[in-house]
């Protein structure tokens, strides 16, 4: 298994993209926007493969807590197959996890699902 992504939300989408391309070499994907929630991100690529998520959300104003607070807020893990994120999702469930997303797929095509790990914190499980 790999890390596929680290994910953090913003107030100012465009000054991070920016910022990460100038600073630290991402190149950043065509913007992605669902204009039924509002949600807008980017998918910055680095030299080593790794990638970083810059969302941007209505309901982020920088001082709030839970699903939508900026900062990073999500860790995701890649298995490889669809099969493996629901055999996954199901142990943890089974395992007494919160599970907070269904496996699903997404607007912009990911096909995941989410759950809480002791502390808290939310985990994707990708395809």
């Amino acid at each position: 298994m790999k890390i596929s992504h680290i994910a953090l939300y913003t107030t100012e989408l465009e000054r991070s993209r920016a910022f990460y391309e100038r600073y630290f070499g991402g190149t950043a994907n065509s913007l992605y926007h669902n204009p039924r929630t509002g949600l807008r991100t980017y998918f910055l690529s680095f030299g080593d493969g790794a990638r970083l998520e810059l969302m941007q959300h209505p309901s982020c104003t920088g001082t709030e807590n839970g699903e939508f607070a900026c900062g990073f807020t999500h860790l995701a893990f890649s298995t490889g197959s669809r099969s493996e994120v629901e055999a996954l999702t199901a142990q943890l469930a089974a395992d007494g996890y919160a599970v907070v997303g269904q496996p699903r797929t997404t607007g912009d095509g990911y096909y995941e699902s989410v759950v809480l790990d002791p502390d808290g914190n939310r985990i994707e499980i990708t395809e």
